[in-house]
């Protein structure tokens, strides 16, 4: 399965006609937060596949549309947060936000995002009992602690991923909210068994 990952920058060959030609062998694309709805809701709609999501911690609830306030919501979207699911024996789970460093929107405490994470727990329990695995990809915002994340409190990675990692042994965590500047900038780490993955921009992936 190929899947297309995007995360933090509008990319304009994605954003363009050019889509439809050179991501046609995508089968499933993914968002890992801070990007516009109008650019997930351009790229569902050219390529015509799934696209799952979770929010960072620059997305706001509600904006000025047609003259309200209404949900930022992408349509034709679906919201992966707080889920676990199965995409053709794919197991994917997701959580959003960042690490809090003001009153934003999606800003969590470690202890919010490990709360979090018990609210994913039950459906990976059946997952093991019947799939003989927890997870093949979690899906975040932000990155675990001490790796691919910042010095400053916006950036700093969770402490609760370093344990789920461990734990739950998921074969990929993609992530974003770091950005990336240059070719020498280490967007791929293999932590234990699990490759953490730096999506910023876009990245395909095949799984």
């Amino acid at each position: 399965m190929k899947i297309l990952f995007l995360s933090d920058k509008v990319v304009d060959f994605l954003y363009s006609p050019a889509i439809s030609k050179k991501m046609a062998d995508i089968d499933l694309i993914i968002s890992c937060g801070d990007l516009p709805t109008s650019y997930l809701e351009y790229i569902v709609t050219m390529l015509n596949k799934p696209l799952y999501y979770v929010f960072g911690n620059h997305h706001k609830k509600k904006i000025f549309k047609e003259g309200g306030l209404k949900k930022n919501i992408p349509q034709g979207c679906i919201n992966l947060d707080n889920r676990v699911i199965n995409y053709k024996g794919l197991l994917i789970g997701g959580l959003e936000g960042s690490y809090r460093y003001s009153r934003g929107d999606y800003q969590y405490t470690d202890f919010e995002m490990c709360l979090k994470i018990l609210r994913l727990k039950p459906r990976m329990y059946l997952n093991k009992l019947f799939k003989k695995r927890y997870l093949d990809l979690l899906v975040t915002h932000a990155p675990p602690y001490g790796f691919h994340d910042g010095s400053d409190l916006c950036h700093r990675g969770f402490k609760c991923f370093n344990h789920f990692i461990r734990k739950f042994k998921p074969g990929y965590l993609v992530h974003g909210h770091v950005h990336l500047y240059g070719i020498d900038d280490n967007w791929l780490t293999e932590v234990n068994s699990t490759k953490v993955i730096n999506a910023y921009g876009f990245r395909v992936v095949e799984v």
